[in-house]
């Protein structure tokens, strides 16, 4: 079975910065897109940015410029640089397959809380 564990959240000022780490297991990381999701409450669980096999990326208009989705298929991790961090992007995020893949919906993880406040 997969697994994924999100990490580097926290509470952070307008205009900062947070790197936030998905550890994923399987032996099919290397074949599979992985995104980014958020979820704040009463809201629907969002992409904010995928990343295919390959390297190629896509973004969430909200997300594009400040941003970056990256990926280290050695060590099966994904990770999200997040810069200019605004209130607007507090949230829980997760990380699962995603963009080029579907995601796998009976393996979300915990998430990491991301709060953006002054």
């Amino acid at each position: 079975q997969v697994q994924f564990v999100e990490s580097g959240g926290g509470l952070v000022q307008p205009g900062g910065s947070l790197r936030l780490s998905c550890a994923a297991s399987g032996r099919s990381f290397r074949i599979y897109g992985m995104g980014w999701y958020r979820q704040t409450p009463g809201k629907q669980r969002e992409l904010v940015a995928g990343i295919s096999s390959g390297g190629s990326t896509n973004y969430a208009d909200s997300a594009k410029g400040r941003f970056t989705i990256s990926r280290d298929n050695a060590k099966n991790m994904v990770y999200l640089q997040m810069n200019s961090l605004k209130p607007e992007d507090t949230a829980v995020y997760y990380c699962n397959t995603g963009w080029t893949t579907a995601p796998m919906t009976g393996y979300w993880g915990q998430g990491t809380q991301v709060t953006v406040s002054s």
